[in-house]
């Protein structure tokens, strides 16, 4: 039981610390540009296709389940 405790703390970490990793700390930069050199396009939007995304997880989630359950 400690043993499962552990990864999950492990998996828990590696899966949250990109947040920290790459967050943006200039205060009042919205345009996403700035940086060193202050030439930087903005960033491209990635909520546009989420939801497609997510939609493709919970069928490919689903599709392994039954795979699973069909060789055990």
């Amino acid at each position: 039981m400690k043993l499962n405790l552990y990864k999950l703390y492990f998996l828990t970490f590696f899966l949250l610390i990109d947040f920290v990793a790459f967050a943006d700390d200039t205060p009042g930069d919205d345009d996403g540009g700035g940086g060193l050199e202050g030439d930087d396009p903005a960033p491209a939007p990635i909520n546009g296709k989420l939801l497609w995304l997510a939609v493709v997880g919970i069928l490919f989630a689903f599709y392994a389940y039954k795979r699973t359950r069909k060789t055990a």
